[in-house]
């Protein structure tokens, strides 16, 4: 990775989350890079990352494929486990949370800072992501792998964005 993670203090009492880093891979397997702010799509995904695609292009494989999650605290916890330390970006998900438990939104819709998304299924670490990393990651991340979710606005997010759930009035 290219940039040096340092966790950030929360800025506000009254938010569910926070977005704590942003990565993107250009192409599958490639490493990944950090970014303080990047451009997010409807339906198609975040700027430059591998896993974006052209307006009204189907996800194969996975649903929820717009933006992958997880939470800064299960990335701590996997490395109390396995005793090596494990990085946001590590995992291959875009946005590293904290304050927010991920699984709770399978099925909800939440603001990703200024950005709808609706959570679609968690993002489950596989064998792929062993070999990929070098790390033993498979059993510390099951059922605290992340979250999948669709993106449904446009907007641009950065480290630092409040994460909340959607109330009944939010449009999308």
């Amino acid at each position: 990775m290219s940039e040096c993670w340092q966790p950030r203090a929360i800025q506000s009492s009254d938010m569910d989350g926070l977005v704590e880093a942003i990565h993107i891979a250009p192409t599958k397997g490639a490493p990944v890079e950090a970014r303080q702010r990047i451009g997010v799509g409807a339906g198609v995904g975040l700027d430059g990352d591998r896993n974006r695609r052209p307006p009204g292009v189907q996800v194969s494989g996975h649903a929820g494929g717009d933006v992958t999650l997880i939470e800064a605290e299960a990335l701590e916890d996997a490395s109390a486990q396995i005793g090596i330390p494990l990085q946001p970006g590590e995992t291959r998900r875009n946005v590293t949370t904290r304050h927010v438990r991920l699984n709770e939104l399978v099925g909800r819709r939440f603001w990703l800072g200024p950005v709808l998304c609706e959570g679609a299924e968690l993002a489950e670490p596989c064998q792929y992501l062993v070999n990929l990393i070098g790390k033993p990651v498979l059993r510390p991340l099951v059922h605290r792998g992340g979250l999948r979710a669709e993106i449904l606005s446009d907007g641009v997010l950065a480290v630092g964005d409040a994460i909340r759930v959607a109330g009944a009035t939010d449009a999308g």
